[in-house]
């Protein structure tokens, strides 16, 4: 096994970039192995931050969404916007720590006002 190429922050060459860096280009890794690392030293004798570093000219474009995915990402949305006690769309994601919509988690408040 070979060992990495390691890059201090902001230091890697070009012709790399890490996943979010490719989605912005309208790549993605495309089956490609980690070419190289960056590590941004923290303090305290903490370990390193890393990130992991693909080359940009192995890249492949972004599959498109298909009408299929289309909808199953609509559908997914709609789950994370139901409310689990009143069973209504909220309009937005229902918070995880709330676990319900804001009416149903507070219903004290949707009186008092």
């Amino acid at each position: 096994m070979s060992t990495l190429p390691v890059f201090r922050w902001h230091l890697a060459p070009d012709g790399y970039a890490t996943r979010r860096q490719l989605r912005a280009r309208d790549l993605r890794p495309g089956g490609q192995d980690i070419a190289a690392q960056l590590e941004r030293p923290r303090r305290r004798g903490r370990p390193p931050l890393v990130a992991y570093l693909y080359r940009v000219d192995q890249a492949k474009p972004v599959r498109p969404m298909t009408p299929g995915r289309w909808r199953a990402h609509a559908a997914m949305m709609r789950a994370r916007r139901t409310c689990p006690e009143c069973r209504r769309d909220a309009g937005y994601v229902i918070p995880p720590t709330l676990g319900s919509c804001v009416t149903c988690a507070y219903p004290e408040e949707r009186r008092a006002a």
